[in-house]
């Protein structure tokens, strides 16, 4: 049995780092089979989209809950969890967040279900929350101040769990930052049996989070090319999250290989986190034009994510205006479509052009929360 449903939304150093789960949140025995990978922290030195903190656990009946023990993300990261429990409906009523604290602090981020997929009496449900805020930064090994991801559950369930991860550099804006996702469930008896949730559009320096849990306690291999964040299994669900920074734009289909040895049931889920844009750059740049007369080509400012690579969700506003003004008997005046949306990552403006005959003259461009751009000098008279 196979099904599949499409949701649409939605170079650095690489450090690998063990984090030990807290030891009042434990983690079930590691299964047969390949053995997990320790969970990897990617440091960027030149920006870009890097895992920061993460933690898990199996276990729960009554809520399901964890916290980043003992280092809270970073403000502005994106939290990707994904909650885990024996069970064939969607029984969470409620994801949140607050402080470890004897109050249970609210912090207030709002965590949006990107995919649910339940089959053979299981189920997993994948949670976004970006631009995280309103939490103490750093370690805090008392656990008073730690962030903690909750689930409300309907009713009590037999076994669940959740895995938490955080990523720097995602787009904090959720109709830039969220890409498409995707979820399957199977079933297999042996190995290999391939778990494929589909492939997915992707842009350069995108984040591909991938996650797969089954009811067969067995090892596991991870879809090739992406790092294993963590493992998570008890007696009753095996689980594994996988992600990888994609190099250049196309596409990423994670699959992996559980090690079956029984009919067994897998379910799994892909989806895709795009980086944020740092700054503009006009990639088409002004030309030597006559007065009154519209620029040719068009001006086009590009929006560039932190590695200098187009970010094409950006959907921003981008405006554009004189710099140096290079008029030679007065100053010219810009006249034109001046503010426009960008359109997959890029400004395009039409209809521009200057009154006033001069040489050097300049355009910059400005975005909220961007870094501007500069054109290079271009002249306004006879060509």
């Amino acid at each position: 049995m196979y099904k599949r449903t499409t949701w649409t939304g939605l170079s650095g150093l690489l450090a690998a780092v063990l984090l030990a789960v807290s030891c009042t949140e434990p983690v079930g025995p590691r299964p047969e089979g390949r053995g997990p990978g320790a969970p990897r922290f990617d440091v960027a030195a030149s920006g870009g989209i890097a895992l920061d903190q993460l933690n898990g656990k199996l276990g729960e009946t009554t809520t399901i809950w964890q916290g980043f023990h003992p280092t809270n993300p970073h403000l502005g990261d994106a939290i990707v969890v994904t909650f885990y429990w024996i069970g064939s409906t969607n029984i969470l009523t409620r994801v949140y967040d607050h402080l470890g604290d004897a109050n249970a602090t609210p912090v207030g981020n709002t965590y949006n279900l990107v995919e649910y997929v339940t089959a053979g009496g299981i189920s997993m449900a994948t949670y976004v929350a970006l631009n995280v805020q309103n939490f103490p930064e750093g370690t805090y090994p008392s656990g008073e101040n730690i962030l903690v991801v909750q689930a409300d559950l309907a009713s009590p369930i037999q076994d669940g769990g959740l895995m938490l991860s955080a990523f720097s550099g995602v787009s904090t804006v959720s109709t830039q930052a969220l890409g498409g996702s995707h979820q399957a469930s199977g079933t297999g008896s042996s190995y290999p049996t391939v778990a494929d949730p589909g492939a997915l559009a992707i842009d350069a320096d995108a984040l591909a989070y991938g996650v797969t849990m089954s009811n067969g306690v067995v090892g596991v291999d991870p879809p090739l090319g992406f790092t294993t964040i963590t493992t998570l299994s008890d007696a009753n669900i095996a689980t594994e999250a996988n992600y990888l920074v994609q190099a250049g734009a196309g596409s990423v289909d994670p699959q992996w290989s559980w090690y079956f040895n029984s009919p067994s049931t897998w379910l799994a889920t892909a989806l895709v986190l795009n980086p944020a844009a740092t700054q503009l750059a006009i990639t088409v740049q002004p030309s030597t034009t006559l007065p009154f007369m519209t620029i040719r080509p068009p001006v086009k400012v590009t929006a560039l994510d932190a590695r200098g690579n187009p970010v094409a969700s950006f959907n921003g506003l981008v405006t554009i205006a004189i710099a140096n003004n290079g008029g030679l008997l007065m100053p010219g005046t810009l006249s034109g479509t001046k503010t426009v949306t960008a359109v997959n990552g890029v400004a395009t403006f039409s209809d521009l052009s200057i009154d006033q005959v001069g040489n050097g003259y300049t355009l910059q461009a400005a975005a909220s929360g961007l870094t501007g751009a500069v054109s290079a000098p271009f002249n306004i008279g006879p060509m």
